[in-house]
């Protein structure tokens, strides 16, 4: 489908949260959160992926916002990872991340001797390292390189974004970009993995097409994240390559409607951040809704997700109330194996992106 702007509709759902990280204090108001449409498209002209509905005046960013993973042993040892890397191809002097979220990354770069500093409006701590708000252009970074960990799928306009961040670092230096790997979500059927919250949606071949010069890229995470690290100073307007089309499949959400695997007031779902919100909608909708909601992260339990309001747990509270055997769909496969072993075994655990 194309339209008098040249882009094709590849998805669409409607009234999706907002936000599926920000936490709410009553079932009530966690049903009644603000909520918008996603129209998932192609961009003709410039081979992009991004929700052509998307209302950025929406999105106001602040201490409510819990989206912090690094209480996972996995997602530590895949940030030691990332910091090797930066290491490797950039150095340690000199580095700003921009949307630093709660500071882990930076307290972890910090501690083994980078020279960095942080912008984000959700940090709650006392770094003085730490501006507590956006980027914006004229704030005068100053930096050597700049590190941009899941920050751009969030931008409406990513390349006027990299423009930005290329004129405060006086048009160069180096830039370590992280985001959501679009050919893992298509690949994997992955309906949980779109979000309002996301408005772009990238691939590797995205950033050949944004940057003249690559100096290194791959998957992360298994493979669900794509990093590059570019040249500030090789960006350039990036333009459709007929030849590298994206091939979205038509059965995307069809295991949405399967129910073979639910069991009445025993099915739940562990880890209550994006995936976990939108599983839980979306198979609500479906008619099957989850009964138990389980999160590692104490910022999130005792609170309720965003659209459906179901109550988040911790694992201790769940695993003492539900029977043995349960289903417990785990909503990151990549953590399966530490989620078995915080739970002793007990359930039938069922990684939603192997199924």
């Amino acid at each position: 489908m194309n339209n008098g702007l040249k882009r094709k509709l590849l998805y669409q759902q409607k009234q999706l949260p907002i936000f599926q990280n920000r936490m709410y204090a009553t079932a009530e108001e966690a049903k009644a959160c603000p909520k918008g449409d996603i129209r998932l498209v192609e961009d003709q002209r410039t081979g992009l992926v991004f929700n052509e509905a998307f209302r950025p005046d929406l999105m106001t960013y602040d201490a409510n916002y819990q989206n912090e993973q690094a209480l996972s042993r996995y997602f530590q040892e895949h940030l030691e990872l990332v910091s090797r890397i930066i290491d490797r191809r950039m150095g340690r002097d000199s580095i700003v991340e921009v949307g630093c979220g709660k500071g882990f990354f930076l307290e972890l770069l910090s501690a083994k001797g980078f020279d960095i500093t942080g912008f984000d409006p959700t940090y709650e701590g006392h770094n003085p390292k730490v501006t507590k708000h956006s980027f914006e252009n004229g704030i005068g970074i100053k930096s050597g390189n700049i590190v941009l960990r899941h920050v751009l799928e969030h931008i409406q306009d990513p390349l006027s974004f990299l423009r930005e961040l290329k004129g405060a670092n006086g048009g160069s230096g180096k830039i370590y970009i992280e985001v959501p790997c679009f050919d893992w979500i298509c690949e994997h059927r992955a309906w949980f993995d779109v979000f309002y919250e996301h408005v772009n949606y990238f691939r590797i071949t995205d950033f050949s097409r944004m940057f003249g010069t690559l100096i290194e890229s791959g998957r992360l995470f298994g493979n669900q994240y794509i990093y590059v690290i570019a040249e500030l100073a090789t960006l350039r307007s990036s333009e459709i390559d007929n030849n590298d089309r994206v091939s979205f499949p038509s059965d995307f959400t069809d295991s949405i409607d399967q129910t073979n695997e639910v069991r009445a007031n025993r099915t739940a779902i562990w880890g209550g951040a994006s995936k976990g919100v939108m599983f839980a909608l979306l198979k609500a909708r479906a008619g099957q809704p989850v009964s138990t909601v389980i999160d590692i992260n104490p910022a999130k339990q005792g609170k309720y997700l965003p659209a459906t309001g179901c109550f988040v747990q911790s694992p201790s509270d769940a695993i003492a109330s539900l029977p043995k055997g349960s289903t417990v769909y785990v909503m990151n496969s990549n953590y399966i194996e530490e989620i078995k072993e915080m739970s002793n075994n007990l359930f039938e655990y069922i990684g939603v992106d192997h199924e």
